[in-house]
């Protein structure tokens, strides 16, 4: 029902080893395609059902609009994780451009008026997208609702005479399909009913599949770290803005199909209760399903109907609505589609640990080595450093954290970083990374400027860096953070590959495997991160860094908090990974400091202190008496 379900069996690229040979056999088949199957039944065998519980075409249509009103909202807010509550707009503006087009005869072709639906609703919601979404969290929700809220006032207000306003826009031309060659007019009632559900059907296919795209599974990334989701190669805001434009879409198809529902535009598309409802339906059904849209709204629809036509509560109806919504979303945490999908799941894991436990712990694999593919770069001149800071400070009002400090890294040098706590080797590494702006100096990789030009573009360059905090998508597998880097990697910052698959992604599964050995957690790799130790955390952190293919790594202090056993596996991995690459480490390990680096870097208070070999630098008496004190003696 959802890409939660069957992601194990399934998802491109976070498939379990056999999920690719799978696949392509029947089984594999019926099992890639069961949601659709059971969808079919489902739209199929509701007319035979739907009169027993006192239903009729008109309240399944208007189920299917919501639906498919929903799926749109569902891949904004359930994958993206961006709550809007202005999605009436859309609504209501495909519900107004399908009803005046073929009303005042400017279009007579009904699929005609409402792919012009979409087409202004998604421009409207590029329009909207671009403005709201510099903001985040609960400012880009109000954005939205004031737009939503500003469109309503336009309809009742200077564009009344286009619109109708109160009155709406009557008299909407009978639905029919024209194709030239064949037409069919479609009759209310049952009728009506298939052609939905043909439509609903046809939206949820393409959510499904936009689901499991690249682009699709890069949205679950935004939802779960946005921070992270940016070091690794992608550029957020532009996934964003197409999903946002994409949920868009779905509303204004919606709204077209609402207006050739009733015959009649009615005002109220634009009212924020519209969003609102959207939005419950979605939660009740289970956000993230795709399939919870529809079955919240024929809960939410069915009992808008039946109580408000009961003598005894019919007063009370909205108030017993608020309260069956109340104990569905507490009962069913993650709604009801949802609470039955993390079910399956737990049922699936405790299968695959007895028969991991009858096995003997087998490790999985796909079998074979696979060489991590490191990003092309030009060679450069002799001479050159690969990563130049020229006097970079960075000053937050009189607090002086960096008060300049130079550094050069040659290519192939495994540099490190040192200094007491509040030297500002963090301030440093973030103004290397791209993720500050440096209040005065330069930064340079390879000899070409990149000096405030943002994480995103830093790692699409070559360079990549690693946390002192864990930045991972601890809700994904360890497979599934590492695919993060790899696309970022494969496909550049942005790509908008929606109806595309990870199998189309060439090389992607090799870097994965590669990553995943290189950071020794193939037995671990379908594991949820949040399940694993503290250190393997640190390599699956270091593992995000790598799989970007960055060249130059940036890794800040990746021994923190880590047991004496777990740094010593760590050592030997820092070993293993600088083999081809130019490494630069903050660490307050200096056991492991001394043993890795060829040179070291030592900031104190802000500013640049010494430099040289670990033996000089154990020799320096300024060093001694500001940091290392009896270290060297």
């Amino acid at each position: 029902m959802s890409r939660h379900d069957d992601s194990v069996a399934i998802q491109p690229g976070v498939a379990a080893p056999e999920g690719r040979a799978a696949s392509t056999s029947a089984g594999g088949l019926r099992r890639r395609y069961k949601v659709e199957g059971l969808t079919i039944v489902v739209l199929a065998v509701a007319p035979f059902l739907a009169p027993l519980v006192g239903a009729g075409p008109d309240l399944l249509g208007r189920v299917l609009i919501w639906g498919l009103f929903g799926l749109g909202f569902d891949l904004l807010f359930g994958y993206a994780g961006l709550l809007s509550f202005g999605q009436a707009a859309f609504y209501g503006t495909g519900a107004f451009v399908t009803a005046y087009l073929m009303t005042s005869g400017i279009v007579e072709n009904m699929l005609i008026a409402l792919a012009l639906s979409v087409m202004v609703a998604a421009v409207l919601g590029l329009a909207i997208g671009y403005l709201t979404l510099r903001r985040s969290g609960i400012y880009f929700a109000m954005s939205t609702l004031a737009f939503a809220e500003m469109i309503y006032f336009l309809e009742f207000g200077p564009l009344r005479d286009w619109t109708g306003g109160e009155n709406g826009i009557p008299g909407i031309p009978e639905a029919s399909i024209d194709l030239g060659f064949f037409s069919y007019v479609i009759s209310p009632g049952w009728p009506m009913y298939v052609f939905l559900a043909v439509m609903f059907f046809i939206g949820f296919v393409l959510a499904r599949r936009i689901s499991f795209s690249p682009f699709g599974v890069i949205l679950t990334a935004i939802r779960d770290n946005p921070q992270r989701a940016m070091a690794v190669g992608h550029r957020i805001q532009s996934y964003k803005l197409a999903i946002f434009m994409v949920a868009a879409g779905y509303g204004g198809i919606a709204g077209g199909l609402l207006g050739l529902f009733q015959g009649y535009m009615p005002p109220d598309a634009f009212n924020i209760h519209t969003s609102a409802e959207v939005v419950i339906q979605t939660v009740m059904g289970g956000a993230g399903t795709l399939f919870g849209p529809l079955l919240g709204a024929l809960i939410w629809l069915y009992l808008f109907e039946v109580l408000q036509f009961v003598d005894a509560i019919g007063p009370y109806w909205r108030l017993i609505l608020g309260v069956i919504f109340v104990i569905l979303v507490t009962v069913f945490r993650r709604g009801i589609c949802g609470e039955y999908i993390a079910w399956q799941a737990r049922r699936a894991a405790r299968r695959v640990g007895k028969a991991v436990g009858t096995a003997g712990a087998a490790a999985p694999g796909r079998g074979g080595h696979h060489h991590l593919v490191m990003r092309e770069a030009q060679p450069l001149p002799a001479g050159t450093p690969i990563l130049r800071a020229d006097n970079i400070a960075k000053h937050y009002g009189g607090l002086k954290a960096v008060k300049g400090v130079s550094i050069e890294v040659q290519e192939g040098e495994l540099r490190g970083l040192i200094g007491p706590n509040g030297a500002g080797k963090s301030t440093f590494f973030r103004m290397l990374a791209g993720e500050i702006q440096p209040t005065f100096g330069s930064v340079h990789l390879r000899g070409d400027e990149i000096t405030g030009i943002g994480v995103t573009r830093v790692c699409q360059l070559g360079m990549s860096k690693s946390y002192q905090v864990n930045e991972l998508f601890d809700a994904l597998t360890v497979r599934q953070n590492i695919l993060m880097s790899v696309l970022g990697q494969k496909r550049g910052a942005f790509r908008f590959d929606a109806l595309g698959t990870i199998e189309g992604v060439k090389g992607c599964h090799a870097q994965v495997d590669a990553a995943i050995e290189l950071v020794e957690l193939g037995a671990r790799a379908d594991t949820p991160v949040h399940e694993l130790s503290y250190g393997e955390k640190r390599r699956v952190e270091i593992g995000l860094a790598l799989a970007t293919g960055a060249n130059v790594l940036l890794l800040d202090e990746p021994l923190a908090g880590m047991s004496p056993e777990e740094r010593v596996h760590a050592v030997a991995l820092l070993k293993s990974i600088r083999k081809g690459r130019t490494v630069l480490i903050v660490e307050h390990d200096m056991d492991a400091m001394f043993e890795l680096a060829d040179r070291i870097t030592v900031l104190y208070d802000g500013n640049f202190l010494a430099e040289g070999t670990p033996e000089d630098i154990k020799a320096n008496q300024s060093v001694q008496d500001a940091y290392l004190g009896g270290f060297g003696q």
